[in-house]
């Protein structure tokens, strides 16, 4: 994979970001309608156009800001980020909206609204059991009266501040906010969207891709040249993408013992590190442009938590003509490998700048990065060496 230009920030964004209130998420109806599709907030580009390295704003600026919130997708734009990730799930009427997980317990005040005591449940999903709140059983009009929280107010205190500011978007939200911001800018707003649990939802009535894929087709983002890519850790999920839109498409890799849990409930045998070898990646490559390996599958860990050797699966997977773009970068301690961390204060910001170096060195295209701010300072180091 050839390297491709890269244009340096101007100055480190300040993160005091305007901030963005519902009723800015976009034009009257008949408007949008006119608009829709037309100039740069049509979400028309290219994987080509992106720098090398991508800075992908992991649910946004999450290191900042409430992830998958339109405060924290606004300021990952404002710092420069290259692309801005949504991941998707379902409410009970069959809308996608913005969360990691559909168990809302830890990143809404649903707790705090005695109406909903009744609908904490236990759910086993994907394997795992989960007790709290979780979006298909709620409407969306239901689940628009919760207000978004910090995920993890331990280690990201300040994040807390935000509380409440902002409630859960749907993704026709974000596609709106893309296509305002796309026009105000000159140029598209690149989204990376990532089904969730795709096999669970599906059995549940609640498939994905197809409302995804209408979404998509309605703002113009279902051509081989959107300012978008759809990601998943089901390769069915993705190959079913590529079946109803043209997209770009990625395969999400996590731990190598593990196996994509659409590859479980079938009987496939094979794990992802099958999936990461040369055979592996050419049938990848045969449905996706690119793949999302966890870090540890680029530079392992030794037993000490300090990187380790890099693996090949950087040249291996640019042999078979595909992108990688890891995750994930953070800037605290705790989520550092053990030789860039510096001190005692496990949320304290350690050598994120050489763990980037690191990483960049061994010829990822793309890094997704909870700090997007910092990550774009290491891509222009990197890039001016």
């Amino acid at each position: 994979m050839t390297e491709r230009a890269w244009t340096t920030p101007g100055r480190r964004t300040l993160l005091g970001a305007a901030v963005l209130g519902t009723a800015a998420l976009g034009l009257p109806a008949a408007a949008q309608a006119a608009e829709r599709g037309r100039g740069h907030g049509g979400g028309h580009g290219s994987l080509r156009d992106l720098p090398v390295p991508t800075v992908i704003g992991h649910r946004g600026a999450s290191g900042y800001r409430p992830e998958h919130t339109l405060g924290s997708y606004q300021l990952a734009l404002d710092m420069g980020a290259h692309i801005v990730e949504q991941d998707l799930v379902p409410t009970k009427d069959g809308h996608l909206v913005c969360r990691h997980e559909s168990d809302i317990t830890g990143t809404t005040d649903v707790a705090d609204h005695p109406e909903f005591a009744g609908r904490k449940a236990t759910k086993s999903i994907d394997g795992v059991s989960y007790t709290g709140w979780f979006t298909e059983d709620f409407t969306l009009a239901e689940l628009k009266t919760l207000r978004a929280k910090e995920r993890i107010p331990g280690n990201r205190p300040d994040n807390t501040l935000y509380d409440g500011r902002w409630d859960v978007p749907t993704f026709e939200e974000v596609l709106r906010w893309a296509e305002k911001e796309g026009r105000r800018r000159g140029k598209p707003v690149w989204l990376y969207v990532e089904t969730k649990h795709p096999t669970y939802f599906r059995k549940l009535g609640l498939g994905l891709e197809e409302p995804l894929a209408r979404l998509l087709r309605r703002y113009g983002r279902d051509r081989k040249n959107s300012a978008l890519i759809l990601q998943s850790f089901e390769p069915g999920s993705v190959q079913r993408l590529a079946r109803l839109v043209d997209t770009p498409r990625i395969v999400l890799l996590s731990g190598p013992k593990e196996r994509p849990w659409d590859f479980v409930e079938s009987g496939d045998p094979r794990t992802v590190a099958d999936l990461v070898k040369p055979a592996g990646l050419k049938w990848m490559a045969s449905f996706a442009q690119g793949i999302g390996p966890t870090l540890d599958l680029v530079i392992p860990k030794d037993a000490s938590g300090r990187l380790a050797t890099p693996t090949t699966l950087v040249r291996d997977a640019h042999a078979k003509g595909l992108l990688l773009h890891p995750y994930t970068l953070r800037n605290e301690n705790s989520f550092l490998p053990a030789d860039f961390r510096r001190g005692t204060d496990p949320n304290a910001y350690g050598d994120v700048f050489g763990a980037c170096a690191a990483y960049f060195a061994t010829g990822i295209d793309g890094i997704f990065a909870d700090h997007p701010d910092t990550a774009l300072l290491a891509a222009a180091d990197h890039a001016g060496r």
